[in-house]
């Protein structure tokens, strides 16, 4: 069964890519907060069970499924050959594993060794990919816009030199100890964008390509991988973090499929029937494995995923069925320039730690400390946007 994709934009994805930036900066900064509710956070490494925070990561996952085969389409309808659509696939990668990996440097720098804070580590390698990957005004020379690229290139080498992190006399060189967020989005982007490239929008190699993941995140988890194969990188090896992004992608071809019939009803029907059986699965896994983030569990990957699937179906009907996409239309940047959205934070902590900006206490606490972090999500995208009319927007 082959289907037939729009080239358009889909507001509903953009939307639920919107909301899930906003609530990804929003529950990052409940660091800052005292006296919270324990749902709002992370749960911790090893206990069975979630809490908000945790279906942020996976959503995000999620949601670059959803966008993948609109995303190819797109570009085959301007001409794009398979080769050319490969090397766009391995170029996109390769932009989220280096931020990723350059982000999770930051984490364990040695600021009295390298003679740098962490805050000005990431500042400097958030305006560096800025540089590297903004969209230029095509009025702009060539010579200006490569020049800028190249400079953030060669900032982002020497910054990578002259690395050193680690704690006391332990000193560590840069290295990807672990791929961080982005990178870890850049591997499952990777194979689910090789796959829905190779399938030619069959479903059935979708459905293939997602069974396979899910199945693997169980069997990764069982043991009973050979050790042969330990030189995959974990977020492909272990399943879990790829059959994320496969399942969106399923969801969209089941979601473009009864759109493309103009058949809501059964859109609904089987979206939520899908949601129905991820949710069974999630119960049905969790007492082998347990649910957690951390641990990449296959009840993590089946429960987060149909909280996706349900909450883009709420949206779906909002703002597609009912016409109220205005009522969205402020939170939209963070939707179409997600990634600056991401890094604003970055250089927001920092301006606040070099001007030596304290937030009063009762600012920091309870409810008030909530209000205060939503604030500050909300105010990134307005700044996102802002940064979008003066002409800064990422491209990957």
């Amino acid at each position: 069964m082959k289907i037939n994709f729009s080239t358009t934009r889909v507001p509903s994805i953009d939307i639920l890519r919107a909301i899930t930036m906003i609530l990804m900066i929003f529950v990052n900064d409940l660091w800052s907060l005292k006296n919270i509710p324990v749902w709002l956070e992370h749960v911790e490494h090893g206990v069975d069970g979630m809490g908000l925070a945790d279906t942020i990561f996976p959503a995000f996952l999620f949601i670059v499924g959803l966008s993948l085969p609109f995303s190819i389409a797109s570009r085959r309808a301007k001409g794009d050959s398979d080769s050319q659509l490969i090397i766009h696939v391995l170029i996109r990668s390769i932009a989220l594993l280096v931020m990723g990996v350059f982000l999770v440097n930051g984490e364990t720098l040695n600021p009295e060794a390298m003679g740098m804070r962490k805050n000005i580590w990431y500042s400097i390698s958030c305006a560096c990919f800025i540089l590297i990957w903004n969209r230029y005004p095509v009025q702009w020379s060539k010579i200006i816009s490569n020049g800028l690229r190249i400079a953030g290139i060669l900032v982002l080498v020497v910054l990578a030199y002259f690395y050193k992190g680690g704690e006391g006399e332990a000193i560590e060189k840069f290295a990807p100890h672990w791929w961080g967020i982005l990178g870890l989005i850049g591997w499952a982007y990777l194979v689910s964008g090789l796959i829905t490239i190779f399938s030619r929008d069959n479903f059935y190699v979708i459905l293939g390509g997602w069974l396979f993941f899910a199945i693997l995140s169980m069997v990764s988890h069982a043991g009973l991988l050979p050790g042969f194969l330990h030189f995959i990188p974990d977020a492909i090896r272990g399943g879990t973090l790829t059959g994320l992004t496969l399942g969106g992608v399923l969801t969209s071809y089941i979601f473009q499929y009864f759109r493309n019939k103009n058949d809501t009803r059964n859109l609904y029907l089987s979206l939520g029937g899908f949601a129905l059986v991820l949710m069974l699965l999630s119960i049905i896994t969790r007492p082998y494995w347990g649910l957690a983030k951390l641990g990449a569990t296959p009840a993590w990957l089946f429960v987060c995923s149909a909280i996706t699937i349900i909450t883009l179906l709420i949206i779906y009907f909002i703002v597609e069925i009912k016409g109220h996409e205005s009522w969205f239309s402020f939170i939209r940047p963070a939707g179409t320039d997600t990634l600056m959205c991401y890094l604003i934070p970055y250089f927001a902590y920092a301006t606040t730690r070099v001007l030596g900006i304290h937030l009063p206490e009762f600012i920091l606490v309870g409810i008030v400390g909530l209000i205060k972090s939503m604030f500050f999500a909300l105010l990134c995208v307005m700044i996102t946007g802002g940064l979008q009319r003066l002409g800064l927007k990422l491209k990957i």
